[in-house]
């Protein structure tokens, strides 16, 4: 039996991108729609949340001189473009899908419906929740803790490139330790960057646990299904 019922992945943007940095990597893509078929077929309810930042951050364009509402709106969209790309990759796994965003752009993909978002995660449909909050100023990452509490998840698993939350940033400081387990409110205090606070606190807030692992191949299913390989943020 799977550790997880129902989790809310959220994978970054940039990921998606690989080494060419920007854009997205056909091949990442399919090998992220393999891992997350393969966890479908496992009896693993899938909500998904991804970044925009292959495409475009609204903080770096704010940055250049950009407003930041208007940069962030342009986010937004990358968002349901990653979501798009997403669902065609776990089309061609087999896997069904609706992307689902927080800004109306009929017939491009749904509008947000938390019921009919349950209903789809019930009968075994991917839901890809796209355009962050629909809001500026809010991160995904807020978006991935607001869904997942939303469309009652047991987790949100947060897929990172190292395996876990540590004291320190493990490629600059070689000893920095890994936590098993931490609590929100200590991850908050030491000002570790897991998620924005924002998020942290909103899932400290609803007791909602994130797991902290390394997205690479085979691990997403030891994750959602073992529950070991990473970090568990809770009370």
């Amino acid at each position: 039996m799977s550790k997880f019922k129902r989790i809310l992945l959220k994978l970054s943007g940039e990921a998606l991108a690989g080494e060419k940095g920007h854009g997205i990597d056909n091949v990442i893509l399919a090998d992220m729609a393999s891992e997350i078929a393969s966890i479908v077929k496992q009896g693993v309810q899938v909500a998904l949340v991804i970044g925009g930042g292959n495409l475009v951050r609204g903080i770096s364009a704010s940055a250049g001189g950009m407003n930041r509402a208007q940069g962030d709106a342009m986010g937004m969209l990358g968002t349901v473009m990653n979501g798009l790309a997403m669902q065609d990759a776990l089309d061609k796994q087999g896997i069904d899908s609706v992307v689902m965003s927080a800004i109306r752009m009929e017939p491009v993909c749904e509008f947000f419906d938390r019921r009919r978002a349950l209903k789809l995660l019930s009968a075994g449909s991917v839901v890809i929740f796209s355009a962050g909050t629909g809001n500026p100023f809010f991160t995904t990452d807020s978006c991935a803790a607001l869904r997942a509490i939303e469309s009652e998840c047991d987790v949100i698993m947060k897929a990172t490139k190292v395996d876990g939350i540590y004291t320190a940033d493990p490629v600059k400081d070689p000893k920095a330790t890994r936590f098993d387990d931490i609590s929100y409110q200590e991850v908050i205090s030491r000002g570790l960057k897991v998620m924005d606070t924002a998020a942290v606190a909103l899932c400290m807030e609803h007791n909602m646990p994130i797991f902290v692992f390394k997205m690479v191949k085979g691990n997403l299913t030891k994750a959602a299904v073992e529950g070991n390989l990473g970090t568990l943020v809770h009370c």
